[in-house]
């Protein structure tokens, strides 16, 4: 009789492939994936402070806009830039800046904000509201000439909208803002 020992061993020791002929390949193993992982929705990092965030932008607006909601993350930073536009805007004669859609149909609002950091490239108070069309085509020019702003919005679809659209206002305003800062004009808090 043999143990059960010996059979255990004899199992474990594989015979050579007879002459030949190729031993079978062993398949690679893939990582188990866990269901979970697949599933589960994926987490902006942490929010930054809303003292960071204002500091980053440059200084908030003195108080609160009436249609600004205080929320967190992606909501934070769109609202800390909507206060920076306004607090850069601040003074300006036909410019109040309370969101990214109906405050920036006439372009005065993108005028004003180029003007804050281009005082010398035109002359604000010879603009009139009623002029949609130059005002867009002054801003988004001096914009592209000035702080290199990719021209990512066209005159005409500005000037045919009544209403201009709030994605499409806060993008372009988000591009003006990295091309500021990259020109160092507007500073930021490094980590």
């Amino acid at each position: 009789l043999r143990s059960t020992e010996g059979t255990a061993q004899q199992d474990s020791v594989q015979s050579p492939a007879p002459e030949g002929v190729a031993p079978p390949k062993e398949k690679p193993k893939r990582p188990a994936l866990d269901r979970r992982e697949l599933t589960r929705p994926r987490l902006a990092p942490r929010a930054q402070s809303r003292k960071a965030l204002v500091e980053k932008f440059g200084g908030a607006a003195s108080g609160p806009a009436p249609n600004i909601k205080k929320t967190g993350g992606a909501n934070a930073i769109k609202n800390m830039l909507l206060e920076w536009c306004r607090a850069k805007t601040r003074g300006y004669e036909h410019v109040d800046i309370q969101n990214f859609s109906s405050s920036w149909s006439s372009g005065l609002a993108f005028c004003a904000l180029i003007h804050k950091f281009f005082p010398d490239a035109f002359d604000y108070t010879a603009l009139d509201p009623a002029n949609r069309r130059e005002n867009f085509a002054l801003a988004f020019a001096t914009a592209e000439k000035h702080a290199d702003c990719a021209p990512l919005l066209e005159v005409e679809d500005m000037v045919r909208m009544s209403v201009p659209d709030s994605k499409c206002i806060y993008t372009y305003v988000q591009e003006l803002y990295r091309s500021l800062v990259d020109k160092g004009l507007v500073k930021t808090k490094k980590k």
